[in-house]
């Protein structure tokens, strides 16, 4: 449980510097990347360096990218360079959550076994001794009290587990209709330059 505890609260910490805005989808990068390639298409160097500026960025550069590598590309195929990209950064995005929503799930079910395990030992050392029929009653309340704590550490750990899991699922959806929404309006806008066959 300990270990469970201490992964879920580093999966939190390295998924909120991640999915942080600035580091996604930066507020007017797509007013940018619209205004730079008004007129004509950016030389290499410019898209690599929108490619590192943000996963916004190297979604819009990988358009750009192929717009410059094939002239005579087509709608469909510029289609799919953004969707590819875009899979790729969503992907990406959805890193260590998995892992998060398991140990929300799981760190329940380890303190409800740590708790059987602790009953059964409690059970077992209050067997009959003698004639007098039975154990003593306020040690195995004790002790039924003391294995409830697994159960008790189980849900602590998984219930800040399963908000945080849930969060960082409404903000990667959120990122993925931007980043297409984004891609949605570069189309039209590079089909511009591709050349007519």
């Amino acid at each position: 449980m300990i270990a469970c505890s201490v992964v879920a609260l580093a999966l939190v910490i390295e998924r909120m510097m991640q999915l942080r805005a600035s580091r996604v989808a930066p507020a007017m990068l797509v007013e940018e990347v619209l205004g730079v390639t008004r007129t004509s298409l950016p030389g290499n160097d410019v898209v690599v360096k929108l490619a590192d500026n943000s996963v916004l960025g190297g979604v819009l550069a990988a358009g750009l990218h192929s717009v410059i590598a094939e002239p005579r590309i087509s709608e469909p195929a510029l289609r799919q360079s953004f969707e590819n990209a875009g899979r790729k950064a969503v992907h990406g995005l959805e890193r260590y959550l998995n892992t998060l929503g398991t140990i929300a799930a799981a760190a329940p079910l380890l303190g409800l076994l740590g708790t059987v395990v602790g009953m059964i030992e409690i059970f077992g050392s209050q067997a009959p001794s003698g004639s007098s029929g039975g154990g003593d009653p306020q040690a195995l309340a004790h002790g039924i009290s003391i294995a409830l704590y697994n159960t008790a550490f189980g849900l602590i750990v998984a219930i800040p587990a399963l908000m945080f899991y849930r969060y960082f699922r409404g903000r990667v959806d959120e990122f993925q209709m931007e980043l297409e929404i984004a891609a949605e309006r570069m189309v039209p806008h590079l089909m511009r330059f591709a050349v007519k066959t």
